[in-house]
């Protein structure tokens, strides 16, 4: 049963999604944007909507496939288009703007895909949560009319997970993800070694069930693991260090830590504002 306060925002959703002709819904496999799309399919006619899903180097191979199983089993319109995101000098530098930029990109593509399609509208996963970090990627949406319907109707990371939960979407408690080169410091650049040595480095934690968050972070040599913050303990297990240490090695990583915090949304963010102040001696 889905409880009250829920229910206005879940009917409010629903009434958001029916005044539109037809939607283009940008689909990554994760909760949000899989509960936008669940529910506008089952709204609008089928032939009215379309999950288009983003393809590049910064998209593992893990979440690819995930993403193309799920929409399977949703039973809608799909297509993936490549973003090519490393062609584009100002985004490999990695600026504080990166975000920006590559939302920029990618949603000029998939609203020259809504044009061919006939639909007028191009839609976003973006809930009430994404507006309390660092999210340059709102700007983007928000100068190209990329609309939110999640966030329009106050719906938080939490109300997504319980009303998934509750329709039965298989991705429900999916661990919040977001593209490899979220890994990556700001001002270093991206690159396609990089990327890879992330993608085969969070493969390898996720095959050992460590955790249901993790990151791996990209310093140069050094590479920092991230899991929840409760499982610490497992990675430092001395069977388990040893295989993370001597597979990190054959990537390419001379030094392998464990980031003792735990891991932390949007801790990479940090650099931009001064997070601690370091003390004086």
């Amino acid at each position: 049963m889905i409880q009250t306060s829920i229910q206005k925002k879940y009917t409010h959703l629903k009434e958001i999604l029916k005044k539109k002709d037809g939607i283009l819904v940008a689909f990554s496999g994760g909760v949000d944007s899989t509960l936008l799309l669940k529910l506008a399919s089952d709204v609008l006619p089928k032939d009215k909507v379309l999950a288009v899903m983003a393809l590049s180097e910064l998209t593992s191979e893990y979440e690819q496939k995930f993403a193309e199983n799920l929409q399977k089993k949703l039973g809608v319109n799909f297509k993936t288009i490549q973003s090519k995101e490393l062609e584009i000098k100002e985004f490999i530098q990695n600026s504080k703007n990166r975000c920006y930029i590559c939302k920029k990109n990618r949603y000029k593509k998939l609203i020259d895909i809504a044009k061919q399609e006939g639909f007028n509208y191009v839609a976003d996963g973006t809930n009430i949560d994404d507006h309390q970090d660092f999210r340059p990627g709102n700007q983007a949406a928000k100068e190209l009319g990329i609309i939110s319907p999640l966030s329009e109707a106050g719906l938080s990371k939490d109300e997504i997970r319980e009303l998934s939960k509750i329709l039965n979407l298989s991705n429900w408690d999916k661990a919040s993800n977001s593209c490899l080169a979220t890994r990556i410091p700001y001002f270093n650049e991206i690159t396609s070694k990089k990327l890879k040595q992330i993608e085969y480095a969070e493969e390898y934690v996720r095959s050992l069930a460590l955790s249901r968050q993790i990151r791996v972070r990209h310093h140069g040599d050094l590479a920092c693991i991230e899991v929840d913050e409760e499982l610490l303990a497992k990675i430092t297990n001395n069977k388990v260090r040893n295989k993370l240490v001597s597979y990190f090695k054959t990537l390419g990583f001379l030094h392998v830590t464990l980031n003792l915090e735990g891991y932390k949304m949007g801790s990479m963010n940090r650099l931009l504002n001064n997070y601690i102040r370091p003390i004086s001696f």
